[in-house]
């Protein structure tokens, strides 16, 4: 039996035995934080989104007034316009909407309500995905063809559609609870199932790659499950590239909810979203109360552009072909 050297003891295994470096290893890297940093436009996304979270999140200590509270809204101050304009209300910065709230403390709640709905609707998003995405690529054969063909015929589909169709069924189903109480739990549901393929076809992808190398070999060999293989080993190498698609898909799904809102079959105007209050708006902005629908959308898109932004530099620095 040949010995081994002390020097070849000491050597690194090769590099096929090797695990891949974790996503969060390559997030944290120096290199990626001076990337981040020479950025301007990077740096003043993440500056919005970041300010735009704290805004949404404090958003009951912040604004001027409840607009969910009754006491605090009066119709008799309905329409009227940001303080800046001669017709304009010391009371009220941006104005106010048809029902005389505060327009500047609805967006704040409107924000925070969008942004819920979209966090959850995207974590659902991803963990159907992900799921489904591992085990497609780890078992193979019969099951990786049915998950990947109800992917395919997803994809023929828009979200927005398949979100209206994911509403009225609920809906449908849920004859005895009004909408009021169920669009919430609805949007993001449907939010959900509109996106989860993105991450089942990440996830395959890189499972499939992932799963012949050394170490899931090895571990094989000592007798794990493959829900332990899964779960502890092939999760940890190929969860990098869903971060990008979490990133980007956020903006997307506040904008799918904006757009259900806004068709009317999202949040009632007695919970405010933004898309509530652009539909809203929208109904008052050839009669000259113009801010009602401009703030509210240029809340929205300067959400979305940050977003977007952050997501376009994170796939870049978790690229290893472009660094």
């Amino acid at each position: 039996m040949p010995s081994v050297t002390q020097e070849e003891a000491k050597s690194p295994p090769p590099a096929a035995a090797r695990r891949s470096p974790g996503w969060f290893a390559r997030v944290m890297d120096h290199d990626l934080t001076a990337s981040f940093l020479a950025s301007r436009v990077t740096v003043l996304a993440a500056l919005v989104t970041l300010a735009l979270a704290v805004l949404a999140l404090f958003a009951p200590l912040i604004a001027p007034y409840n607009p969910f509270d009754p006491a605090q809204v009066f119709l008799i101050d309905s329409l009227n316009p940001p303080r800046w304009l001669p017709a304009g209300d010391a009371r009220f910065l941006l104005g106010t909407d048809d029902q005389g709230r505060d327009l500047f403390s609805a967006i704040l709640y409107g924000l925070r309500v969008s942004l819920i709905i979209g966090v959850l609707g995207v974590l659902m998003a991803a963990a159907i995905g992900i799921t489904l995405g591992l085990v497609a690529g780890y078992v193979g054969g019969r099951v990786d063809a049915v998950i990947m063909r109800i992917a395919d015929v997803q994809l023929t589909f828009p979200a927005i559609l398949i979100a209206l169709l994911v509403d009225g069924v609920v809906h449908a189903l849920l004859k005895g609870a009004s909408r009021e109480d169920t669009a919430f739990g609805v949007l993001v549901f449907s939010i959900g199932l509109s996106f989860w393929v993105q991450y089942a076809r990440t996830i395959r992808g890189s499972t499939l790659v992932e799963k012949n190398k050394d170490y899931i070999q090895a571990a094989r060999l000592v007798g794990l499950s493959p829900i332990v293989i899964m779960a502890r080993h092939v999760l940890p190498n190929v969860i990098g590239p869903v971060l990008v698609i979490l990133t980007i898909n956020l903006g997307l799904a506040v904008i799918t909810e904006a757009t259900l809102s806004f068709l009317g079959v999202g949040l009632p105007p007695t919970q405010p979203s933004l898309g509530t209050l652009i539909r809203i708006g929208n109904d008052y902005l050839f009669s000259g109360e113009w801010w009602i629908v401009a703030f509210p959308g240029l809340t929205l898109a300067a959400l979305v552009l940050a977003v977007n932004l952050l997501g376009d530099w994170l796939r870049d620095a978790l690229n290893p072909k472009l660094r």
